[in-house]
């Protein structure tokens, strides 16, 4: 692979602890910030990766892990931001801001590849701030020229240590029933390993350079069938309760109360009110299109989110 020094931003999270074996795997070398080393130390065990304690919010840091790079990967993301217009600071912050930084650091430095994940779905005249901030983010992406920018707009990731599939999965082990806020929203959920196959694909790829890719799973689900998927292979499935939309933002207001990221929020909600699915008559790239194969979800899900029988029968012979 041509690029072989590659800075890994966001590295620490789901799509990137799956990201770095694939690339560990093709033998590019990689560096991973973080703030703290033990959140991040199981990274280690990975080959040609070094895990370095930086601050990629501080100038100085960010030129210093910037320096003699092939190319950077920029994979922070959040779904809640606070509120403001046309987004709250947080969205700002990180989805605007920062590969702002990022792009205008790299042109300074020399550094000609940027990996950018977005999301499908961005739209400046989205209904929700984060649909509106993610497209800022790419216009970020794409602000200094001399960068040649790819950027990702996947729809829901799903994969071992998702927060999607597995949390619904929780949640039918544990209720009679599934209250389901739009119960009849579209989706197309592309697993994880597959997302990071096009972006180490993309690293070694001239025609991805400038490119938008839209990756979407083989299948499009509605929600309510996706919760009772993960409720069948987690063992537990639930009648799904479709909640109208009065209910559902009730709900999400309660949640936005709570201490912590909510469950779900009305910006989430908002979201949801377009369907998140490739569009055949898409001019981006797509995983057909670059020869990847996608993998079904009902080929993966439901070997991370079955519950292990013998755990299962132990509890039960010991009464728990």
């Amino acid at each position: 692979m041509r690029d072989r020094n590659v800075l890994v931003i966001g590295g620490t999270g789901f799509i990137g602890s799956h990201l770095l074996a694939r690339l560990a795997a093709e033998g590019v070398g990689t560096t991973v910030p973080t703030r703290r080393y033990e959140t991040a130390k199981q990274l280690t065990t990975l080959p040609y990766l070094d895990l370095e304690v930086a601050n990629i919010h501080d100038d100085a840091a960010l030129r210093r892990l910037l320096r003699g790079r092939d190319a950077v990967i920029n994979l922070v993301g959040v779904l809640h931001g606070g509120h403001g217009d046309p987004y709250g600071p947080v969205f700002r912050h990180l989805h605007v801001e920062l590969p702002r930084r990022i792009v205008r650091t790299c042109a300074e430095l020399g550094v000609p590849r940027y990996l950018h994940m977005s999301a499908l779905g961005a739209s400046h005249s989205g209904a929700s701030m984060y649909q509106r901030s993610k497209a800022d983010g790419e216009l970020a992406a794409r602000s200094e020229p001399q960068v040649a920018a790819t950027i990702f707009r996947p729809s829901i990731v799903f994969g071992p240590g998702d927060h999607f599939l597995t949390v619904f999965a929780s949640l039918q082990r544990h209720l009679p029933v599934m209250p389901l806020a739009c119960a009849q929203w579209r989706l197309q959920p592309v697993y994880v390993k597959d997302v990071a196959a096009a972006c180490a694909l993309a690293l070694r790829e001239p025609r991805t350079r400038g490119a938008d890719i839209e990756l979407g799973g083989p299948r499009v689900y509605t929600l309510a069938e996706l919760v009772h998927l993960a409720g069948r292979y987690a063992g537990h499935e639930r009648r799904v309760l479709a909640l109208p939309d009065w209910a559902a933002r009730l709900e999400a207001r309660l949640f936005e109360m709570l201490p912590g990221d909510p469950m779900i929020s009305r910006d989430n909600l908002d979201s949801m009110k377009v369907d998140n699915v490739v569009s055949p008559q898409t001019q981006a790239l797509t995983a057909d299109a670059l020869g990847i194969k996608l993998t079904s979800l009902e080929a993966a899900a439901p070997h991370y989110l079955a519950t292990p029988r013998g755990l299962d029968d132990h509890r039960e012979h010991a009464g728990r």
